[in-house]
């Protein structure tokens, strides 16, 4: 017997849903809809015009129908008598958007399957607690030099980030941990992994939890790769493991192997690691993530970002990080990346790997920081998002497994951004530029 929401809402005191989708540039887009019309639009789907979001349409288009996904409904912790619905965006005759972000996952998914496998992900999602205003971190005593762990500033926000951690754990995610990260005023919470598409629509939601829970406590949370040149960035670190389809036997797992990692793992590290100038423009896909990329020593004493294309052991300034048995962790994307996309283009990247046996060559040992390989030996990161664009753009088979339509609006978005971008006249070039 199939339960409906409005049954749901009934039994869940829950009066109106938001229908929610995340379009290219990963703005959550929504309609609210009351309890009493939810059953109809759950078949139906809620109606938007598709120009008025970032997904490469024009006002000339038909409507799209965004259609709930309710086994993934999250009801607001903070506001209970929403929830929130993540939804498949579907033409007026009700075929696919190809373009959309959770239809690209899903088709990246679905190739994984035909394989066999299973893909869990987990993710670690930094972001700043900001003034109000969003000029300066929220906490006037967090000034300390080092403050990543620190017990004082992480508990004079204990209102927050307990409320935040509290909600993780009632809606079941097995939030484990908090911290004070590397930068003043910057946080991270961990939950546990799940398959790949449950962890995005998680990731999604996080996103926007975080942030109006800030704005409960008068402040503006912000996962911006690099708000401040100072200090690090925001990285959004996926850990990702391959599983059978059963969900039981991870064959990533290998105590015997290198590193406790299987063939299979490496030769997905190997497709990562061979498309990764490509999935920059995915997993760093704004103009401010190339200044946490490449970037100069903080205050800290280091970015913890990437500065090259190579992968490890235990040593976080690489690219990929292997920090046990069983899985890997990526270490490159920020908190711009879209939470539907970065895991689509990991996946892709990797099962290109499995398919074409690519080896990624021995392990790093070095201190990628004070002791960088040669560019001949470690290949660079790109310098710009325009570079890292380009790249993508010559990627074919990275096109064919996440869609070409998808890339190619994707592009095209991308590139009038940049264009955006180049046209204004920054404070650096007045500057440094006026008395020519």
């Amino acid at each position: 017997m199939t339960v409906l929401l409005s049954d749901i809402a009934r039994d869940r005191g829950i009066r109106y849903f938001l229908i929610s989708f995340t379009d290219l540039f990963g703005t959550q887009r929504a309609k609210m809809v009351p309890a009493q019309a939810i059953d109809r639009m759950a078949v139906d789907g809620a109606g938007f015009a598709g120009f008025a979001a970032w997904l490469d349409m024009t006002p000339a288009d038909p409507d799209i129908l965004a259609i709930p996904d309710a086994s993934q409904m999250i009801q607001l912790p903070w506001q209970p008598d929403v929830a929130w619905l993540p939804a498949d965006v579907l033409t007026i005759d009700r075929q696919p958007l190809a373009q959309t972000p959770r239809l690209v996952l899903k088709r990246v998914l679905a190739q994984a399957e035909a394989m066999g496998y299973r893909v869990k992900t987990g993710v670690e999602c930094e972001y700043f607690l900001l003034s109000a205003d969003g000029e300066g971190v929220a906490d006037e005593l967090d000034r300390s030099r080092k403050p990543c762990y620190d017990q004082q500033s992480l508990m004079r926000r204990f209102e927050i980030i307990a409320q935040i951690c509290d909600a993780m754990l009632a809606l079941g995610w097995g939030a484990y941990q908090t911290d004070h990260e590397d930068a003043n005023g910057q946080f991270e919470m961990n939950w546990m992994y799940a398959d790949a598409l449950v962890t995005a629509d998680r990731h999604a939601f996080f996103k926007y939890m975080v942030k109006s829970i800030a704005e409960q406590h008068g402040m503006r949370a912000t996962f911006m790769p690099k708000p401040f040149m100072h200090l690090t960035g925001n990285g959004c670190h996926t850990h990702l493991s391959i599983w059978n389809l059963a969900g039981n036997v991870n064959l990533f797992d290998e105590p015997a192997g290198k590193l406790g990692l299987a063939t299979l793992g490496y030769q997905f590290i190997g497709g990562v690691l061979n498309a990764t100038p490509a999935l920059c423009a995915l997993t760093n896909p704004a103009v401010n993530s190339y200044k946490r990329l490449n970037a100069p020593t903080t205050a800290s004493g280091a970015t913890w970002s990437p500065n090259g294309i190579s992968y490890a052991g235990n040593n976080r300034t690489h690219t990929i990080r292997i920090p046990d048995a069983g899985r890997f962790e990526f270490r490159l994307a920020d908190g711009a990346a879209n939470p539907y996309l970065l895991p689509a283009a990991l996946i892709a990247a990797g099962l290109d790997g499995i398919d074409r046996q690519l080896d990624p060559g021995a392990p790093c040992h070095n201190n990628n920081y004070t002791d960088p390989l040669p560019a001949a030996t470690v290949p660079q990161l790109p310098g710009n998002l325009l570079d890292a664009l380009r790249n993508l753009e010559q990627d074919e088979r990275l096109a064919q497994r996440l869609g070409t339509d998808f890339v190619a609006a994707y592009l095209k978005l991308k590139y009038q951004e940049w264009q955006g971008y180049c046209t204004q006249v920054s404070t650096w070039e007045v500057e440094h530029t006026l008395d020519c």
